[in-house]
């Protein structure tokens, strides 16, 4: 979705040090509210990943700890960010390639990288970071739109790829309201796709440790085949 600029809302809410379980849900809770009318502000997600996902993000860090990729990714710390993102000069890569095609996509569809307020200060933080500079690019290789319907299968494979709390506060938060934004919605047909979106994020390879800075110049469609497993095909 289109970055909103931090102005746009009242400051989100600031977790102490050491935040109870308590204290972390109901920050996380006051933030979802503003990113599901604003999903890329920085802010909010900054304070969203921290309340809810940053146990996650802690055992995501032990674990690339354990492999090449992962060692790289925590030494390097490249950024996605705004500050670090040239549109202009992916576009002028080869059509079909990664970056040309990703610069496409962010024109076409109107969108703005997301923007950095403060560097981390822990590996958890980086890999926190790291995960909502990286929502479109997933967007990009699995196909899935940026309607609500999209989103909601995103969502579903990031929980599926990546056991993301913040992905399943997401979809049981907006389950109930998706019937006012979806026409003709059918309460059997988004279970099964969320089932499938589920299960394609599960056969996936994990996404987190990717160095997608890599692959500017490699065909979108190779990159897919290497990432994503195949998705089932809906009418």
């Amino acid at each position: 979705m289109q970055s909103q600029t931090p102005t746009s809302f009242p400051p989100p809410p600031v977790l102490p040090e050491n935040p109870s379980l308590i204290t972390r849900l109901r920050a996380g809770l006051q933030t979802l509210k503003v990113l599901q009318v604003a999903p890329t502000n920085p802010a909010y997600g900054a304070v969203f990943y921290d309340s809810v996902e940053i146990g996650r993000c802690e055992e995501l860090a032990h674990q690339f700890s354990r492999h090449a990729e992962g060692r790289r990714l925590l030494a390097e710390k490249p950024s996605l960010s705004a500050e670090e993102l040239d549109l202009e000069a992916l576009g002028k890569l080869p059509p079909g390639t990664f970056g040309y095609e990703f610069a496409r996509y962010y024109r076409e569809k109107n969108l703005q990288p997301i923007e950095t307020l403060s560097p981390p200060k822990n590996d958890a933080q980086y890999i926190a970071k790291r995960l909502r500079e990286t929502h479109d690019f997933i967007h990009l290789v699995t196909g899935y739109n940026i309607d609500v319907m999209g989103e909601m299968e995103l969502q579903a494979f990031t929980l599926g790829n990546l056991h993301l709390r913040t992905s399943l506060l997401i979809l049981l938060k907006s389950v109930g309201s998706l019937s006012q934004h979806i026409p003709d919605f059918d309460t059997a047909v988004f279970a099964r796709r969320m089932w499938a979106a589920f299960r394609r994020g599960a056969d996936s390879r994990q996404i987190a440790s990717f160095h997608w800075e890599d692959h500017w110049e490699t065909p979108l469609a190779l990159l897919c085949e290497q990432l994503v497993a195949p998705s089932e095909v809906w009418n």
